[in-house]
């Protein structure tokens, strides 16, 4: 079970305060005015944040997982923390990258204390954030060796934030990126020094690109997406099929539009597959992404009574 604290990354119609290291607020264009400029965290409310990490690990494995990931990647509350354009606090949670990663072992030293030394403990973290002046790939070799330090059993890598939409091809930074495997380079520069078994996740649609990516020194292909569009892949693939997962395709023009279509698209096909029923192709990007927010409309006023009863 993956478990995620999105700090600042929370629009303002769901929260009127939001989290973060520091006072930044989200620079995501036309965009950045869904989301309030977060409140820096104090040393209580970063304790707190680290029990409810260790408190809810405990509880997926008396729900009976087997493992438990901890969100670090993509901006949200622990990737920001390492984010130096994020993370600009001058105590003990900020400036050298040791202090920056301080937020991310603390976690994941509670969450291991709490389900003990026979339950996975995997960390997703960005092989790079794809901002000039960012968390990069030297950053993530050192993280990498902090984390087997403190009882990770496993890193999964990936990249980018809503400000910078690495895994949707329009990174900020301007770096270019394949169309598959979109961090297969960048893992490759990690594989020699990690002492952790890595996962690389990311635009891994075709059995020949999972291979590449085993081939490379990764210890396990993350297959998402393309789990979603046929969940059979799997099985395919290890048994000599090339079977493909062809990605749906969007007219939309704005970068962050098309990205959450496609996203939306995924959510669809999951939430299908959670009801017992097969994928589909009905779904265009652009008519998932209205059901998307018509369900999310839905849930936010549940939400909303819930969290304000009366």
């Amino acid at each position: 079970m993956q478990i995620n604290h999105p700090g600042r990354v929370v629009p303002k119609d769901l929260a009127r305060t939001t989290w973060a290291p520091s006072a930044v607020p989200i620079e995501a264009g036309g965009l950045s005015r869904m989301y309030p400029t977060p409140r820096p965290m104090g040393e209580r409310d970063i304790e707190e944040a680290v029990e409810r990490f260790a408190v809810t690990a405990r509880r997926a494995r008396e729900a009976g997982f087997d493992g438990v990931e901890i969100h670090a990647a993509h901006g949200y509350l622990l990737s920001q923390f390492l984010s130096p354009l994020v993370n600009r606090r001058e105590d003990r949670w900020g400036g050298s990258l040791a202090n920056r990663a301080r937020l991310l072992l603390d976690v994941v030293g509670a969450v291991r204390e709490r389900v003990g030394t026979d339950f996975a403990v995997g960390v997703k973290l960005n092989s790079a954030d794809f901002q000039r002046g960012g968390f990069d790939t030297d950053d993530a070799r050192d993280v990498i060796k902090m984390l087997a330090d403190v009882g990770a059993d496993l890193v999964e890598l990936s990249g980018g934030s809503i400000e910078s939409l690495a895994t949707a091809g329009a990174p900020a930074d301007g770096r270019t990126l394949a169309r598959e495997a979109y961090f297969l380079s960048l893992a490759e520069q990690l594989v020699a020094t990690s002492p952790l078994p890595l996962m690389l996740t990311g635009g891994i649609r075709r059995r020949a690109v999972a291979q590449q990516v085993i081939d490379s020194g990764v210890a396990v292909a993350g297959v998402a997406t393309a789990l979603a569009i046929d969940p059979t892949l799997p099985g395919q693939w290890l048994d000599g099929r090339d079977a493909p997962a062809d990605p749906p395709r969007t007219r939309l023009r704005n970068k962050t539009l098309a990205a959450a279509a496609l996203q939306s698209v995924t959510s669809r096909q999951l939430a299908r597959l959670g009801r017992g029923r097969p994928p589909t192709t009905l779904y265009s990007p652009a008519v998932a992404l209205l059901l998307e927010r018509l369900v999310r409309a839905r849930r936010r006023r549940e939400y909303l009574k819930w969290h304000t009863p009366g």
